[in-house]
């Protein structure tokens, strides 16, 4: 293979601008340069690599109009190389674990996984720089610094909750915003699919759920819903980013949708209307009625049928209409339906109160006791604190969209908190992660989640990633400013913080 010399500039890998922040950044201050003589092989036995090698090149083309080569089987017109390798020779035992090694001429880009690689190519596209040099060669020609980059995730659960069901989202919605957390290295979208304002998933053993339960939202706009073939789509799209769907579907509260679509589910005693209101609270399931459980039933078996994620998430919220008695004893009916159908069941810290399965994963959103009872049965915590990291609360008295009941939430406070001693008293190996929850009472399209969710969404992956004795803010903040020309590029309607200096 030719290898023209080539006398590149100093580059230092160390000031880069990478967020989530890796473990360990070793600068070799030269470049690799990205050109139209590049190709990026993979490794073609392990599942997943060459995929990711696509992926990259799809990427690349789209920022450089570069079309980079896959596994080509002639290497005359190459002079640089991106190697995608699978090795097990790494610091941590992580399965998303990665090294990229960066020279003059090869990129060699080592994981244990397909995840692992793919978080790793997150790392070398936030290196591409937004121009192109076009005095070292004949063609133009993209800079990355060389030099060596350890990594893996403090947390193996990085989520980011989007409910559908206060405002239905379109599939490219959705879409979108899956992009957008891939390249932050979030492994987790949690679908808030059921609520008392809609219901957002084709249940074919129950029809009227979309016939009827389907048609409202907030504000009394049209809704809507995924069919199975759609949330089938998406669950394959957020797959080829190696982020897994959790559907949840919520119960016993939270199901005005549900019970006015078939009303024998009701068990609040009160005669059934559309609600396209915010409060919450006043609606339950008859946690006494064996049909009951003959729907949810099915309702779990078929969205468990297109649903590969290891977790069923129900919810479990503010059911102030459901007697204590009966919440319990409706908690303890659901959990073996949804072993039943091979799904671990997720719920809403006051599934806590519960005979639950050490298990069963308890996502804690308000009541720190219920997190550490659920630590003390043995069960894996979700942190998800209201107060800190919920994306739908105002940065301040002057945003937009959101709401405050819980704090106003400015793009500091998102990021200045350890989810490792949120909760005193809870075992970091209790904390299976963090994940960003929006809810939509105040949104309806992806202008106004970007509005919300961007910048804090990136700090929010920083805290899932990177450990907590490598983060501070005034560190963050200049990387956080580096983010503008891709977020400008595709499109996303983020805050501008007067606490980070934009300029």
């Amino acid at each position: 293979m030719n290898k023209p010399e080539i006398n590149y500039p100093s580059t230092n890998l160390a000031n880069n601008a990478l967020i989530p922040k890796p473990m360990k950044v070793i600068a070799t201050n030269s470049a690799f340069g990205l050109d139209s003589k590049t190709a990026i092989f993979t490794n073609q036995t392990a599942t997943g690599f060459e995929a990711v090698g696509q992926y990259l090149a799809e990427k690349i083309n789209g920022q450089t109009n570069i079309v980079v080569p896959v596994n080509i089987s002639s290497e005359e017109a190459v002079e640089r190389i991106i190697f995608i390798e699978k090795s097990d020779a790494l610091e941590s035992t992580s399965p998303e674990a990665y090294q990229l090694y960066i020279k003059n001429d090869s990129i060699v880009l080592n994981a244990r996984s397909a995840a692992g690689a793919f978080r790793g190519i997150q790392t070398l596209r936030q290196l591409i720089p937004e121009t192109a040099n076009d005095t070292l060669a004949e063609q133009p020609m993209w800079l990355i610094p060389t030099g060596k980059i350890t990594d893996a995730p403090n947390f193996s659960y990085r989520g980011a909750m989007l409910d559908v069901a206060r405002h239905f989202f379109t599939v490219e919605e959705v879409k979108k915003y899956i992009d957008l957390l891939a390249y932050y290295k979030y492994n987790v979208f949690h679908m808030h699919l059921s609520d008392d304002q809609g219901w957002r998933i084709e249940i074919k053993s129950w029809p009227k759920l979309t016939e009827v339960g389907a048609q409202t939202e907030v504000g009394g706009g049209a809704g809507g819903f995924y069919t199975q073939e759609e949330f089938k789509d998406l669950v394959a799209y957020a797959a080829e980013r190696h982020i897994e769907i959790i559907p949840e579907i919520d119960m016993p509260g939270h199901t005005n949708a549900a019970s006015l679509s078939y009303p024998f589910l009701n068990g609040n005693g009160k005669k059934l209307s559309v609600y396209t209101g915010t409060n919450v609270g006043f609606s339950t399931f008859d946690a006494n009625k064996d049909e009951v459980y003959a729907f949810l039933d099915d309702v779990i078996r078929e969205i468990a049928a297109i649903s590969p994620s290891p977790y069923f998430h129900i919810g479990g919220d503010e059911s102030h209409a459901t007697k204590k008695r009966d919440y319990i004893n409706f908690i303890q009916k659901v959990e073996p339906l949804v072993k039943k159908h091979g799904k671990t069941m997720v719920g809403w810290n006051e599934i806590a109160q519960a005979n639950i399965d050490s298990s069963t994963v308890v996502h804690l959103w308000n009541e720190p006791h219920n997190a550490l009872k659920a630590a003390e049965n043995g069960s894996k915590v979700i942190l998800s604190p209201a107060s800190k990291a919920y994306l739908d609360m105002q940065y301040d008295t002057e945003s937009i969209h959101g709401l405050h009941w819980a704090a106003y939430i400015p793009v500091p406070d998102a990021y200045n908190w350890n989810p490792e001693t949120f909760v005193d008293g809870l075992p970091k190996e209790s904390i299976l992660g963090i994940e960003a929850p929006l809810w939509s009472e105040t949104i309806s399209n992806s202008a106004e989640l970007e509005y919300l969710a961007f910048p804090r969404a990136i700090g929010y992956a920083e805290l899932g990633w990177t450990a907590a004795s490598q983060r501070n803010w005034e560190d963050y903040s200049k990387r956080l400013v580096q983010q503008v020309p891709f977020l400008k590029r595709h499109d996303v309607n983020f805050y501008r913080s007067k606490a980070v200096d934009w300029e």
